[in-house]
């Protein structure tokens, strides 16, 4: 991946929409070139999908909770039904396992407080392993979904 790699990473984060007329334009490559580099962008797996961003209160999940779960075993067997559980949660919307304790940490969006209770101590609690949920509430937003610094990335080589 090269300096014109990235910067159409970069671009394509900040509009997906763009035309590949345009973004050539914008990277200095002809179409041909660029629309390989996209193509190859793609096949590598750099570019995963592509996706609109929803806001969540305009769909009506106006509440958000960071949620820290502890469980019991780390075994295969009990992460992975673990994690397959998770997956089944449609309010749960980033899952992380992590290092250290806790064991994940999972973003979650619920229409309100009650509705977040009912997850919590309905789905959230039954997943497997489960040891503790402990929550913590967002109060405000500061950063939505971000590009990735692309121009700070190191060449693999």
């Amino acid at each position: 991946m090269d300096a014109i790699d990235r910067e159409i990473l970069a671009v394509l984060q900040e509009d997906g929409r763009i035309s590949l007329t345009d973004l050539a334009d914008r990277v200095g490559l002809t179409l041909s070139p660029c629309h390989r580099r996209v193509r190859e962008l793609e096949r590598s797996g750099a570019i995963e999908h592509y996706r609109a961003v929803v806001s969540p209160s305009a769909v009506g999940l106006d509440f958000e909770a960071i949620v820290f779960v502890r469980i019991d075993r780390t075994d295969p067997e009990t992460v992975g039904a673990f994690e397959a559980g998770v997956l089944a949660i449609p309010s749960v919307v980033q899952a992380e396992r992590l290092f250290g304790d806790p064991d994940y940490m999972l973003r979650v969006l619920t229409t309100d407080l009650t509705a977040y209770q009912e997850l919590f101590d309905g789905p959230l609690g039954a997943l497997p392993g489960v040891r503790k949920l402990s929550s913590t509430l967002v109060m405000k937003q500061v950063t939505g979904p971000r590009a990735l610094p692309t121009g700070l990335a190191r060449a693999k080589g």
